[in-house]
């Protein structure tokens, strides 16, 4: 049993398999703005196809390349394609709120939470690391979340700052503030997993992994579930692994899960590949059909003929899945 007696969050992250969604543009336009008709429908599929909660700005949604106004509009028209769809209860819709100084992320939550979001992912600062002592960085989150009006996720992701690794000793403080609710961990720790998961009860602290490839060793760590870029590409997939785990069907959910980890591969290459796969099997299939939709935004550059062929190659182990759907069953 955990260890902790810290008092549960007045609002959990639910557990479950989140999409962290991919940003399409509009390739007519020398400027690539940002498609809001294509990204109504992607959202909607994603939440049809069984996504346990969706998180928009995050890595895979290109944070970095977005304006304020942009993001704010993101995310008011994902609310707007989840309320549509009349849901029996309210659907986690998680946005990154990520940037370097205090002042900027806490206009960054409010920004959030005006525009429909209902949690804020939210990544260490790392502008000159060698000046943040790990005092700084516990007084940026708390103090992000105490002026926050949505609870707060940890975003733990080295590759995308400077190196920046939070650990568990530092994780476990934070787990303590009223409205830290949970920590995604992309650093691929499945250590950080257990002895988090050791010490908090779900509705304390929740232990998400950053990716599908390690979403059982994550639930047989005590963990809550994964974010997952692929989910972008295999809605159903990635989330059928949770949902067969949690019903009690483990050995199906292992041999899934195999699938997943070798389809994945593809993704860990980078976001452009998980456009492309997403493209490829989701855009086509819901009329936005224009790949070069699901370029990422300049200067980073579409990929070449050869690793199309491979990304399309590596994910293929999972095509038949998506469309049986034997979790369902």
């Amino acid at each position: 049993m955990p260890s902790s007696n810290i008092a549960a969050k007045a609002s959990p992250l639910p557990p479950g398999v989140y999409t962290p969604v991919v940003t399409i543009y509009d390739p007519s336009s020398p400027s690539q703005p940002v498609d809001h008709d294509a990204m109504y429908k992607q959202c909607q599929h994603l939440v049809k196809a069984g996504m346990h909660g969706l998180v928009y700005l995050g890595t895979n949604g290109e944070l970095a390349l977005l304006t304020t106004t942009e993001r704010k509009a993101i995310l008011k028209t994902a609310a707007r394609a989840v309320a549509d769809l009349q849901l029996p209860s309210p659907y986690p819709l998680v946005a990154g709120i990520s940037a370097q100084s205090t002042v900027e992320t806490i206009e960054n939550a409010r920004d959030a939470a005006e525009a429909g979001a209902n949690f804020a992912l939210l990544l260490p600062p790392s502008y000159w690391p060698k000046a943040l002592s790990s005092d700084a960085t516990l007084g940026y989150f708390r103090d992000v979340a105490d002026a926050s009006p949505l609870p707060i996720v940890v975003y733990n992701f080295p590759a995308v700052t400077s190196g920046v690794d939070l650990d568990s000793d530092l994780l476990a403080a934070l787990a303590e503030h009223p409205n830290i609710v949970a920590v995604k961990l992309t650093c691929g720790n499945v250590g950080k997993v257990t002895r988090l998961a050791s010490k908090f009860r779900h509705e304390q602290f929740g232990v998400f992994g950053g990716s599908s490839d390690y979403l059982v060793p994550t639930l047989c760590g005590g963990g809550s579930g994964c974010v997952t870029g692929l989910g972008n590409v295999f809605p159903s997939s990635t989330a059928g692994v949770y949902d067969l785990w949690t019903s009690g069907r483990t050995e199906e959910a292992q041999k899934l899960q195999a699938d997943v980890a070798n389809a994945e591969w593809a993704c860990k290459k980078g976001i452009a590949l998980t456009k492309y796969g997403a493209w490829y099997h989701v855009g086509r299939a819901i009329g936005v059909d224009n790949e070069r939709a699901w370029d990422m935004r300049k200067p980073y550059l579409p990929l070449g003929e050869a690793m199309k062929k491979w990304a399309l190659e590596t994910m293929d182990v999972l095509v038949a899945a998506e469309q049986a759907k034997p979790w369902k069953k």
